[in-house]
């Protein structure tokens, strides 16, 4: 193609959008990987959406009401880079974007939220940053109901390539946002035809427009190399009632020899390349060399908000303290006040009636009494509001027609709503929680993952936690789910055993300040084992002793969830034997390590024999059972060691040996 005729047209523009791909390939060069092709591609359609309609301040990165820009085609992470230090974000100096791809920099390979203000995503996974950005759209949709537009307003913009829409996640969130009528969220497709291994259709053939059309998005289309077409077609997207995509048709790599090829994907470091490619630009500059001009007009275009953003400030100045107060918290993440006398509350009442209920239910119960005091819970579920118990009588459904409700129908969708979830959270001032089956953890993974990595306060409702759902089989059994989420860093797992942690556990995870949890809960009802009230939150220590023996300690039993009641049967038998046990429930492994060595050395003493009950498999177990003054000869497990079966829960566990009876056999038998 005619470069020369673009640059003559544009002139100005073809300048800035050169700042942008000159700088690629100087960072991929002095890494000697990347991917250059995507931020040279797409250059032109960041430059006129950062110019002429990205409502951001750079000085002022953290801007509650500013326009959200994703790049789920995180690959192309040097175009976010160029942006932000062009734009003149204060950490995206000049000296990151030189150490692009190198340990210590915030450049990392693919764009990482919390390494630098602007990204404001983890999108290494293709197709997670364009169902970020529903999630994004819908914390908008709802803020806005609830505060007014003159606090919450803006868009949310994502460019996406082919890899983020053939990853199934893509569809998920794609018909969730036309369900819901997103008008303020704009996906750019970079159209190149190529991936990886070379053009599209070698894999593909879907009509991206006409699929995007069929799921109730409006959909737009532009030469990805012309300013004023992109421009139009922003305008019309922006004035669109629904979800809009715009199809940019663009080359990938433009201008270099490697243009529209599968070698365009990936780093072009060859140096002849790289001068051939800059002499077509008309760059006549040294590498990663912005002329003060150029850098002038860019740091212009991120100066360009702050009218706007002073003008919220002083709109924001003129609510009512009480107001302020509130948006605040809600943005900083803290929780009410009012939380933990309300969580102690129900935990006395509990203590006191005792219920035999399932955790699932209990988890309702809790939510019945933190959502009234927590009013930026979003609550939902992936089409099991039933089964989850996530919806409370005073939330009402997220919906067009109500967008002051807070519970959403996600669909069976759980991939989708996970990483929904995870936009929410990062957008601010909402709390979302979502609920599925435990073993559906395996569909929600990819998500959950990256709550986990960027740190973000999301709550997963996992109901049907063991073989004591029953009769839907195995293949709704989680035998090993509870191993891979406590495999995973920085997340909190939660089983508990009654109703009173199952609150414990509620305050805990909406406390945290950069950790997701998952809480694990039965659908069986589980009877009260904590029957004393005690205003403190044991769950919080992650594992403690919840009875003692009678006589010389001869065994500790350690159990989470359901299985804590089988410990405390199987602790009768025993005691009924003269022999002394203790029952530790261990609802968080993960905060019972934290604990100082000198607490869990009381709750765990050396001496006696241990054994660990767990309706799932033992990997894990080990650490608690072998580690902290265990020993393997007096060590024991009863568990799964196989998938489940499709049988009443009471069946299921006699037929596996998840009873007293075997738990307290099993403990005779490591005391000779």
């Amino acid at each position: 193609m005619d470069l020369s005729a673009l640059a003559a047209q544009n002139p100005a523009h073809w300048r800035r959008a050169a700042c942008i791909r000159t700088l690629t390939l100087d960072a991929v060069a002095a890494a000697n990987s990347g991917h250059s092709g995507m931020p040279m591609g797409m250059a032109d359609v960041a430059t006129v959406l950062f110019e002429n309609h990205l409502s951001f301040d750079a000085s002022a990165p953290d801007w509650p009401n500013r326009d959200r820009f994703i790049l789920s085609a995180g690959h192309g992470s040097m175009l976010l880079y160029s942006l932000l230090y062009l734009t003149g974000y204060e950490d995206m100096t000049l000296e990151q974007v030189k150490n692009f791809r190198q340990l210590g920099a915030i450049t990392a390979g693919h764009p990482e939220y919390g390494h630098a203000k602007g990204i404001e995503t983890t999108t290494g996974p293709l197709g997670q940053g364009i169902a970020n950005a529903v999630g994004f759209a819908m914390a908008e949709e709802s803020l806005r109901a609830r505060w007014g537009k003159k606090l919450i307003d803006h868009y949310t913009y994502c460019i996406a390539g082919d890899g983020c829409l053939m990853e199934g996640v893509s569809q998920e969130a794609i018909g969730l946002a036309g369900r819901h009528e997103l008008s303020k969220l704009i996906v750019f497709w970079d159209n190149n035809n190529i991936t990886i291994d070379g053009e599209v259709t070698l894999s593909d053939r879907t009509d991206q427009k006409a699929r995007f059309a069929a799921s109730g998005w409006d959909v737009f289309e532009c030469d990805g190399h012309d300013p004023a077409d992109i421009d139009r077609a922003i305008i019309e997207a922006k004035a669109s009632p629904r979800p809009a995509m715009i199809a940019c048709k663009t080359h990938i790599a433009i201008g270099s020899s490697a243009q529209d090829t599968a070698k365009g994907h990936g780093a072009l470091t060859d140096p002849k390349l790289i001068t051939d490619t800059k002499a077509a630009y008309g760059w006549k500059y040294g590498p990663f060399e912005i002329p003060d001009d150029l850098k002038a007009e860019w740091e212009a275009i991120g100066a360009k908000g702050r009218a706007a953003r002073e003008a919220w400030e002083t709109e924001f100045g003129l609510t009512s303290a009480n107001r302020q107060a509130q948006f605040t918290r809600a943005f900083a993440g803290e929780m009410p006040k009012k939380l933990s006398a309300t969580i102690k509350a129900l935990k006395k009442q509990i203590s006191e009636t005792q219920p035999k209920v399932a955790t699932r239910k209990a988890s309702e119960m809790a939510l019945e009494v933190i959502n009234p005091v927590v009013p930026e819970t979003l609550g939902g579920s992936a089409d099991l509001t039933g089964s989850n118990n996530t919806k409370t009588a005073d939330l009402g459904v997220f919906a067009p027609e109500d967008r002051k409700g807070r519970h959403i129908h996600y669909g069976i969708r759980e991939h989708g709503m996970a990483a929904a979830m995870n936009g929410m959270a990062l957008h601010g001032g909402v709390r979302p929680y979502g609920g599925t089956f435990f073993c559906f953890t395996d569909y929600a993974r990819g998500a959950i993952r990256l709550s986990a990595l960027m740190g973000v306060n999301v709550q997963y409702v996992m109901t049907h936690d063991s073989i004591g759902l029953g009769e839907d089989g195995p293949t709704h059994q989680p035998v090993e789910h509870l191993a891979m989420m406590r495999a995973t860093p920085n997340c909190l797992v939660f089983r508990p055993a009654d109703a009173v942690e199952t609150a414990e556990a509620w305050e805990v995870a909406l406390e945290q300040a950069a950790t997701p949890s998952v809480l694990a809960l039965s659908r069986q009802g589980l009877p009260t084992v904590r029957t004393e009230h005690k205003t403190k939150n044991l769950t919080a220590q992650g594992g403690y002793v919840l009875a003692d023996a009678e006589g010389k300690r001869q065994v500790i039993l350690m159990a989470t969830g359901s299985e804590v009641s089988v410990a405390m049967a199987a602790r009768d038998l025993l005691q009924a034997e003269g022999i002394g046990t203790r029952v530790v429930s261990m609802p968080c492994w993960e905060l019972f390590e934290a604990q100082p060595e000198a607490y869990r050395k009381r709750v765990l003493p050396g001496g006696a024999v241990r054994v660990a009950v767990e309706a799932a498999v033992r990997l894990g177990w080990d650490r608690w059972l072998l580690g902290e003054r265990g020993r393997e000869a007096k060590a024991g497990f009863v568990g799964m060691e196989s998938f489940g079966g499709s049988a009443p829960a009471g069946e299921l566990f006699a037929h596996f040996g998840i009873t007293a009876e075997a738990v307290a056999d099993k403990a005779k038998s490591l005391l000779s």
